[in-house]
């Protein structure tokens, strides 16, 4: 398997948090490895954001001032269907769960995560695998 920072340092990431310890801590994390991520607090600044640049992976946390976390992927219109769309939550429940996905959410991650945890979900949604299994027809065969 190639190693998921060598993939991540291909990508721009987004993340939205209102938390400036996540925002922080994972900026400097991504940073130690060479990876591209932006921040924002607010999912109105996160709009702005993606109407001025494009990126491969967006996360969001699920409470944020003003909009929510579902309504900013809702809103967002990502022009690529490719976008890896991942939802971290201190308020995991079915009914988010089940709105983040219809929302076009890969994966909702509960908090509190590692580091880790987000990794092996960005390895997972990052794999080139699984961008190929997405184009097939629905009977699975290419």
């Amino acid at each position: 398997m190639m190693d998921i920072f060598s993939r991540l340092r291909e990508m721009d990431m987004l993340l939205i948090d209102d938390d400036e310890w996540i925002r922080d801590s994972l900026s400097i994390y991504f940073d130690s490895e060479d990876c591209r991520l932006v921040t924002c607090d607010s999912a109105e600044d996160g709009l702005q954001l993606l109407g001025s640049q494009q990126f491969d992976i967006v996360i969001a946390d699920y409470r944020l001032p003003g909009m929510d976390g579902i309504e900013f992927f809702k809103k967002s219109r990502l022009s690529r269907p490719d976008v890896v769309k991942i939802l971290i939550t201190a308020y995991s429940t079915d009914s988010v769960s089940s709105q983040a996905m219809q929302a076009g959410v890969q994966k909702v991650i509960p908090k509190p995560f590692t580091c880790r945890d987000l990794l092996d979900c960005l390895a997972i949604l990052t794999e080139p695998a699984v961008s190929r299994c997405q184009k097939k027809s629905p009977s699975g065969i290419p």
